[in-house]
């Protein structure tokens, strides 16, 4: 049974944390509680909501008046007070499980027994930071996207120990957030950075073979994403992708290995649009490719590659990593897997999500494909169990 969150804690004040506070109560009704380390980054993320209600009013979303009721539902504070009787309390602090660990110790002394813990976590299992726990059937993942205000999907990571009145509570609020919900159980990476990873990958992959920058973004794009994967990395940060890729090297080994060179552009600085020196060029008057990023990896760009085989390689990264989710039992449905890839990670919607695009294509298509690049570029393409007894049984993954 759902319990209402009419009072929300919410733990750094980034972008992230600013984001999910803006949603909490503009759209769930929620007060919000904006906790950081120190008072600038109380104010740096409280301007950043404001900016939101501003961008909203300017548009004639809401009302000037509106605007002035959402900004005073959201305070700011650099210590837990104000958040003894949070029904739920969200951290989006730096990825670090020790950190996450410490914040998870101060919210139980600090609020209700029944107060609810979720981590926005994009990749450390929800077990490990629950492990220090007073009550681990409190602790779940509640995984957003950013832009938090714009991107529909909400994921959310249950333990084996999760109470389901916490998992139904985490739904219904993430729905009056105006999210598409998704439920998985937990696992390193989860569901959606789990299967972004192989992705991105493989686009690295084509990068050092001496595909160009913008030859596999476009490749992307005509393929129907809304942003080429190379770019993607620049908006996510190399350093938080490099750090991410490290995790699932660790859980999955050399099928998530990324080809040798990146740490050479985390040497040299780059750390993508946050510190405007990426794979691409920012600042004004400054756009396209930052050419000198291929000296910094050692590669040329002169290869001759189809873009449909960019497009496919990485594609059918992103396609076998979900049927190993399910496969798996991190995914519960093939639906939750499609819905998942299209809403949070810009799949093509035409083509129907990574289950969809199996079922139109046929598995048999699918699993030739992954053996032909297996045969080419190695394991990391070999065809999950699932797929080839699909193939051989011609199971689908929807009634047809």
């Amino acid at each position: 049974e759902a319990r209402p969150v009419h009072h929300m804690g919410m733990l750094g004040a980034g972008l992230m944390g600013a984001g999910i506070a803006y949603i909490s109560s503009a759209q769930a009704g929620a007060t919000v509680r904006l906790k950081d380390r120190d008072d600038d980054g109380v104010l740096r993320g409280l301007r950043y909501v404001r900016d939101i209600v501003d961008e909203r009013i300017k548009r004639k979303r809401v009302t000037r008046h509106e605007g002035d009721r959402l900004m005073s539902a959201v305070t700011g504070a650099t210590t837990y007070r104000g958040m003894e009787n949070a029904d739920l309390v969200i951290e989006a602090v730096f990825e670090d499980l020790d950190l996450k660990h410490r914040v998870l110790a101060e919210v139980e002394k600090a609020c209700r027994k029944d107060t609810i813990f979720a981590s926005n976590t994009s990749a450390i299992p929800i077990t490990e930071i629950a492990k220090g726990a007073k009550n681990p059937a409190r602790v779940i993942g509640m995984h957003y996207f950013s832009p938090v205000h714009k991107m529909p999907l909400l994921e959310i990571i249950v333990t084996d120990k999760t109470a389901p009145w916490v998992t139904a509570t985490c739904v219904a609020f993430g729905k009056k957030q105006g999210k598409t919900v998704i439920v998985v159980n937990d696992g390193v990476g989860f569901y959606t950075t789990r299967i972004l990873a192989p992705f991105m990958n493989e686009a690295m992959h084509t990068l050092a073979q001496g595909v160009s920058i913008e030859g596999i973004d476009n490749a992307l794009m005509d393929y129907g994403y809304p942003v080429g994967p190379v770019k993607l990395t620049d908006e996510v940060g190399i350093d938080v992708g490099a750090k991410v890729v490290q995790t699932m090297v660790t859980a999955f080994g050399d099928r998530m290995t990324p080809p040798p060179g990146m740490e050479k552009l985390i040497a040299d600085n780059r750390f993508g649009r946050k510190n405007g020196r990426g794979f691409y060029l920012y600042g004004q008057d400054q756009k396209g490719v930052d050419e000198s990023v291929y000296n910094v990896l050692g590669v040329r760009p002169s290869a001759r590659v189809d873009s449909v085989e960019i497009a496919e390689r990485c594609t059918l990264q992103m396609v076998n990593e979900a049927a190993l989710c399910l496969q798996e039992g991190i995914l519960r449905t093939p639906r939750d897997g499609d819905i998942g890839a299209i809403f949070g990670l810009g799949f093509p919607p035409f083509r129907g999500g990574p289950f969809r695009y199996v079922d139109s294509m046929g598995a048999q298509t699918i699993v030739d494909k992954l053996k032909r690049y297996e045969d080419r570029h190695g394991t990391r393409f070999a065809p999950a169990k699932i797929l080839l007894d699909h193939a051989k049984t011609g199971h689908r993954f929807y009634a047809p």
